[in-house]
């Protein structure tokens, strides 16, 4: 059975949002970034949102929006850093549509974000402690959500080219 959408998902600095647009180009499906959608649909950005309504509510309205967003088709989607490491999201994809992890080491996503300004996590005197830890906790989960792990330390085309040949694959 084919899949409706790709859902990109991995740790922030991954290439999710650049990977899925450069597939979105490459193939005629429609991208949409899960925080952008977020943000637009509140009127709030992510980081008033979290501290309006605690990562709690936050992961209500993220999980809200998993839904909807699964309700779409021929689209790439570039999930929020966290948002597949909770499997009530998982499972409003699973199945129907194609998880695919953007596999990045550590060391590489620490590079891509050295000069970061905007997210707040990286903003911390101890942004290199708290970006390992989270990147422990997340990496298992992100392995077991996902139906394909696709190397992400490549440039973004290429990147986007191995997932749509994974994509292709899962059709067969």
């Amino acid at each position: 059975m084919a899949k409706k959408n790709i859902i990109l998902c991995g740790f922030m600095g991954c290439g999710k949002s650049t990977v899925g647009k450069n597939i979105a180009r490459k193939s005629g499906r429609r991208f949409v970034d899960m925080d952008a959608y977020i943000e637009q649909k509140t009127g709030m950005r992510i980081s008033e949102i979290f501290a309006q309504k605690g990562e709690e509510g936050f992961r209500d309205i993220e999980h809200e929006a998993c839904r909807e967003l699964a309700e779409k088709s021929n689209a790439v989607i570039a999930s929020g850093g966290g948002a597949l490491t909770f499997e009530r999201n998982v499972q409003v994809f699973r199945g129907k549509d194609l998880i695919v992890f953007l596999d990045v080491p550590l060391d590489v996503i620490k590079f891509r974000l050295r000069n970061d300004k905007v997210r707040p996590l990286l903003q911390r005197p101890d942004k290199d402690k708290v970006m390992a830890e989270l990147y422990e906790r997340r990496y298992p989960l992100y392995r077991a959500a996902a139906d394909v792990v696709v190397a992400g330390r490549n440039t973004p085309l290429r990147t986007a080219f191995a997932v749509m040949d994974a994509e292709k694959r899962c059709r067969k």
